[in-house]
């Protein structure tokens, strides 16, 4: 095994420099829970480890008029106990709460959980729903990246040499909003999604006002599912609209075939998991039900 260099940075700017100078074999480090273990099976070889946790910026969460600004390397477990986050999105927390187990939590970040560029990643779904924007910055300077567009493809992201996640946006609320994830697994706990679906809405009196649907697990990226979303739009989540999704979903659905599932029974899940999301984000929108 060749040798790696181990940094540690105080500052976003020390990071971005770290990880120019590491000229495209350098990783980030945030909670490490999947890079140490790609690194141990092989699966990563790199030069140089940029440890995070010490860059305050990428490591609280900021809530700024109703909109949440949380570090890429802020632990799920700090997330969870966040109230006011809690309360905003739902959804979201649902979805970093099912990062590995909970010893994981206390290190697994969401920022980890999306540059892993998986497209089961549990957190990525429920962000796309949320409308979640990307702050990245490197040696040409900052930007900001819609989430549905930063991963490229299975391990990969779109992030230049020297670029790295400093945190994500999520918008700030308007009233009789909410959102919800759901996902299917083999086991009970601890697996990786077959499927999974975050739905946000927005409700004005019964009807729904605006609506994002994101979809995991079932294509080479997570998906922000268009089609979904005008079904949704402009009903009373009456059974025609939930049909509608629930076909939309079906519809997107590119997967594969593994040992958690077939593709006919990916794409049959997809819009059952995207009933069952939407009905919920719909009852907690309204202040009824689906709080668990």
């Amino acid at each position: 095994m060749s040798e790696i260099q181990y940094q540690v940075a105080k500052t976003v700017k020390e990071a971005v420099k770290m990880m120019q100078a590491a000229k495209g074999k350098g990783y980030v480090l945030a909670g490490g829970t999947d890079l140490l273990v790609q690194m141990k099976s092989g699966m990563r070889a790199p030069g140089v480890i940029v440890d995070v946790k010490k860059i305050p910026e990428m490591t609280t969460v900021v809530e700024k008029k109703g909109s949440f600004t949380i570090g890429a390397a802020t632990p799920a477990a700090v997330l969870g106990e966040n109230k006011k986050l809690k309360k905003a999105w739902p959804g979201v927390i649902e979805a970093a709460n099912l990062i590995g187990s909970t010893q994981v939590q206390g290190r697994a970040s969401m920022g980890g959980n999306l540059c892993n560029a998986s497209p089961a990643a549990d957190s990525v779904p429920a962000l796309v729903a949320a409308g979640c924007f990307v702050n990245v910055q490197g040696p040409k300077g900052k930007r900001s990246i819609p989430i549905e567009k930063f991963n490229a493809g299975p391990g990969k992201t779109s992030l230049k040499t020297g670029e790295i996640v400093v945190s994500l946006t999520l918008p700030a609320r308007p009233k009789g909003a909410s959102d919800a994830y759901r996902r299917l697994i083999p086991r009970t706990e601890m697996d990786i999604a077959v499927v999974g679906v975050g739905v946000s809405l927005t409700m004005k009196g019964d009807t729904v006002a605006d609506a994002r649907v994101g979809l995991g697990a079932v294509a080479p990226t997570v998906l922000r599912v268009a089609k979904a979303e005008k079904a949704l739009i402009g009903s009373k989540l009456d059974d025609k609209a939930l049909d509608a999704a629930a076909a939309a979903c079906s519809e997107a659905c590119k997967p594969i075939d593994d040992k958690r599932g077939t593709r006919e029974f990916r794409i049959k899940v997809a819009g059952v998991m995207a009933r069952r999301a939407a009905a919920i984000a719909r009852d907690r929108a309204l202040g009824t039900k689906g709080k668990k």
